[in-house]
């Protein structure tokens, strides 16, 4: 299959292409997988590159109010269980609440590598907006900063109350393994 001919692709070609880079950024995901700190470095240098290019400018505010509103959307789900002790009635799906029940890890709503590869879209259409003049638009930034930490503030409060009424914490470390009192 050839992609980079001079003439104009065909009908059939668009959609084998399409999986073809479909297929190669899927391959590109399951490779970086493994590698969890490398990941979170590279999308936080991606995210102070574009902190820095935001003050630097000095514009692209309602950008980045965006850019803030979705990854708190996001961070949300990290947090949250796949299924809500408030909706579900079904007690397979409650956490454990007693230390001698049956070890369940926590399920999350937004898996760990979606929640990393949605953020770091996030941040690179972020910074790629700000190459864009019409997306400058004025606002008195201190309002969006002051209403964004005002939303921050309630949304994980409410979050943080869930947590401790279904007492679960967002955070697996493995199943607890215990300690044999002989020596082998």
């Amino acid at each position: 299959m050839e992609f980079y001919s001079s003439e104009p692709p065909s009908s059939d070609e668009i959609p084998q292409y399409l999986r073809y880079v479909q297929h190669s950024y899927r391959r590109y995901l399951d490779n970086v997988t493994p590698y969890l700190v490398p990941r979170w470095v590279f999308t936080s240098l991606l995210f102070v590159f574009y902190c820095v290019r935001v003050i630097v400018i000095q514009g692209y505010y309602v950008v980045s109010y965006a850019l803030g509103i979705f990854l708190l959307n996001r961070l949300i789900g990290f947090l949250s269980p796949k299924m809500d002790p408030e909706t579900s009635s079904d007690e397979s799906t409650v956490l454990p609440t007693k230390s001698s029940e049956e070890f369940r890890p926590f399920l999350r709503r937004l898996p760990e590598l979606k929640f990393w590869n949605s953020c770091t879209i996030a941040v690179l259409i972020s910074v790629l907006c700000t190459f864009f003049d019409f997306l400058d638009i004025p606002v008195f930034w201190p309002i969006l900063v002051m209403y964004f930490l005002m939303l921050f503030y309630l949304t994980m409060k409410r979050q943080i109350l869930h947590m401790i009424k279904y007492r679960y914490l967002p955070f697996t470390y493995g199943k607890p393994r215990h300690q044999s009192s002989r020596r082998i």
